[in-house]
């Protein structure tokens, strides 16, 4: 068992940079010593361009974007400031500019955008400028030789920092869609809990509040208890399907069957429910000829829909007696249209459901803009005789 704490690809860079200064720096020895002062200057900015193109970064405080425009400045200081003899650097030279080309392709595709910008320019200049180090000290050289030397260097450089840039997107991209899809979970997990487990919560709370009204009958009791026990079943259902989505979005993938989404055949059973458990006539009016019509997830929107609307009901209109949910096509008949319809009025009076603060006001215009974006619309608004109505058009498919 590996009892070190740094991960191999990191030791292993290590271990090549510390292989490649000892290589530069060995020639030093060789040069003649009236040259040797020049020849360390040349050898130690090599090591210092390998190194930083080798080694991960950040290193302790040092910052890529630190080291990068070090390398770049001590580089462009050289070219600037050498007097030597012109042939000492031509060992050193390859080993740098190749160096500077990885920097270049590390800072375009690693640097902070602030920085990307102008550390990366100045890396490229220094990569771009460096044969001229050579060449314009060379004796009786003319205009021909740096040109020729700056124009073959710009040609990599400009492919290093495409290859950089073009990964630098990628990257961009896939931390966009990460995010993206991190977001479509957690707002895929509010709608659970607000759409389900919110619900049946609703429910427990006003069944428990019946249940302190005096006068309660034993059978009574034991019904009012049986109804509790199921709603809280069906919480915990729902909780443990969104642990399930969570744990793996794509359903069980050991048995390929994906999480079960609730739809227009589920409607008959979620209204007769809330009948039993709301005290009114709730009824469900589900035509034939709107089965069918609608794709899984708009079904599932139509679903969510009709149960905001029941819990809003139990909510805010206690004093409905009669709940009617109907699902039908349209008029022109290439939509289906939901509407869910009570004799509870506009106004609040005497909410049975104490407020909360914080509480209510997001699932209507959340599921708003969910029928939006299937191409339905979803209005609400008093109807008469004082009544309320959810109505919800969503496209066939």
């Amino acid at each position: 068992m590996r009892t070190d704490s740094q991960p191999r690809p990191a030791r292993s860079r290590r271990a090549l940079a510390a292989l490649a200064a000892v290589v530069l720096l060995a020639p030093v020895a060789l040069a003649h010593p009236g040259e040797r002062g020049a020849a360390v200057l040349l050898a130690l900015t090599a090591v210092l361009v390998v190194v930083v193109a080798l080694l991960p970064w950040p290193a302790g405080r040092i910052t890529l974007t630190a080291a990068a425009g070090a390398v770049a400045g001590a580089s462009l200081l050289v070219d600037l400031l050498y007097s030597g003899p012109y042939r000492l650097p031509a060992f050193w030279l390859p080993f740098e500019w190749l160096a500077l080309l990885g920097v270049v392709f590390r800072a375009v595709r690693r640097l902070p955008d602030r920085w990307v910008g102008p550390v990366g320019g100045l890396v490229g200049l220094a990569a771009v400028v460096l044969p001229l180090r050579f060449a314009l000290r060379t004796p009786q050289g003319g205009p021909a030789g740096p040109v020729i030397g700056v124009l073959l260097s710009l040609l990599p450089v400009l492919g290093a920092a495409g290859a950089g840039l073009y990964l630098r997107i990628l990257d961009a991209r896939r931390e966009r869609a990460v995010a993206a899809a991190r977001r479509e979970q957690r707002l895929e997990v509010a709608r659970g809990l607000h759409d389900f487990v919110a619900h049946e919560i609703t429910g427990i709370v006003l069944e428990a509040q019946a249940g302190q009204l005096p006068g309660q009958e034993a059978e009574e009791t034991a019904a009012l208890l049986r109804r509790l026990e199921e709603a809280g079943l069906r919480a915990l259902d729902s909780m443990d399907d969104m642990v399930g989505a969570l744990r793996d979005p794509q359903g069980d993938r050991s048995t390929g069957a994906p999480t079960r989404r609730l739809g227009l055949a589920d409607l008959p059973e979620l209204v007769s429910r809330f009948g039993t458990t709301g005290g009114l006539r709730a009824t469900v009016e589900l035509t034939p000829e709107a089965s069918g019509r609608l794709a899984g997830e708009a079904e599932a929107t139509v679903y969510a829909v009709v149960l905001e609307a029941l819990t809003n009901i139990r909510r805010h209109a206690p004093q409905a007696t009669e709940v009617t949910v109907r699902v039908a096509p349209a008029d022109d008949g290439s939509a289906v249209r939901v509407t869910v319809t009570d004799n509870g009025g506009p106004a609040v009076r005497r909410p049975l459901l104490r407020r909360r603060p914080g509480s209510g006001g997001t699932g209507l215009p959340g599921l708003t803009a969910r029928a939006a974006a299937h191409g339905g619309t979803l209005t609400s608004g008093p109807v008469t005789p004082a009544g309320w109505q959810v109505v919800c058009v969503l496209p066939g498919r």
